[in-house]
């Protein structure tokens, strides 16, 4: 049998089944290497303070649990592809549910590495400073809930592929545009996930080093996650561009191929900038622990070098842009 002779319904059921396994494949990575580096070092921290090892443990099992989220995410969009009901099926249905599951799956791996980097961090954090093991498992807590937030924006835009009403589009640019979208916020995802991850890891060991400074540790990290995020945010744009934009039939096959390499473009483009951004905001973070009299300097050197970190991904935006409205 052909892939021409394969009528609509099997291949949308193909489609189904593939993206349930790439969601569920990939968005394993993330969580059980995040999990892993977490147990590793609260090993280490064990060692060097056997009396505080209840507590440690402790701490490693609640950052295990919010990396574990991403691949949860994961697990459901697989489970909805998998017995997914399609009454509708067609070729851009089909491109629909492949997307969301590749959008879930490399959405997950980020997320799942970068919340497990504090994870493991405060573990040695309470290890070196047990007094205040309740400021550093809050600032764990924090900075592994904005680690989930790109997983949570490939998750969102993997459930609106998921239910996308696909009848009567054309199919070809469909296709294209749709497959794009889920790339363009899966693949953003990682750097944002990763770099959030490394900047929450600095103020755990921040804290547990000058405990007086929690407050401008904190607001640095914060502000340095936030910056992260944005390749991300980025990434969840174009998607809603290329999933909300109506195609006619007309369109050329370069066109259409421009819309997938849009998303790609956006999605690779996003990687590199959310992983720098994580860098200068791990390296302030660090130091604003270390010299809180100069926090305010180093929040803005902080800043002002993730904007040019930043201008990356705007180049990648706006290639991304051109080739949906121009190209």
């Amino acid at each position: 049998m052909t892939l021409l002779a394969i009528d609509h319904q099997t291949l949308t059921q193909i489609a189904a089944y593939v993206g349930g396994a790439v969601a569920m494949g990939f968005g394993a990575i993330g969580a059980a290497t995040g999990e892993g580096f977490t147990a590793s070092r609260a090993s280490e921290a064990i060692a060097r303070n056997q009396e505080h090892a209840g507590v440690i443990i402790k701490n490693m099992l609640v950052g295990q649990a919010i990396s574990e989220s991403a691949s949860i995410f994961s697990l459901v969009i697989a489970i909805l592809l998998l017995f997914m009901d399609v009454s509708e099926p067609n070729v851009a249905k089909a491109a629909s549910l492949l997307a969301a599951g590749l959008c879930m799956g490399f959405g997950a791996i980020g997320s799942g590495v970068g919340a497990g980097i504090p994870a493991g961090r405060s573990c040695l954090a309470i290890a070196r400073q047990p007094a205040v093991s309740g400021r550093i498992t809050t600032n764990m807590l924090i900075g592994t809930a904005v680690c989930q937030t790109p997983a949570i924006f490939a998750m969102v835009v993997a459930l609106i592929l998921l239910f996308k009403p696909t009848g009567g589009l054309a199919a070809f640019p469909t296709c294209a545009a749709l497959i794009g979208a889920g790339l363009s916020t899966g693949l953003a995802a990682i750097g944002s996930g990763y770099g959030g991850g490394m900047a929450a890891g600095a103020s755990c060991e921040g804290v547990s080093r000058q405990p007086e400074t929690t407050t401008a540790v904190t607001t640095t990290m914060l502000v340095g996650q936030a910056v992260a995020q944005t390749p991300s945010v980025f990434g969840l744009l174009i998607s809603f561009v290329l999933m909300f934009r109506s195609f006619p039939e007309s369109t050329t096959l370069s066109a259409s191929v421009g819309l997938l390499s849009a998303g790609l473009c956006m999605g690779l483009g996003g990687i590199g900038p959310g992983i720098g951004n994580g860098m200068t905001a791990e390296g302030a973070v660090r130091w604003v622990a270390r010299r809180a009299d100069y926090a305010g300097d180093l929040m803005r050197i902080m800043l002002v070098g993730q904007a040019v970190s930043q201008s990356t991904a705007i180049y990648a935006m706006v290639v991304s842009l051109v080739l949906i409205f121009v190209v």
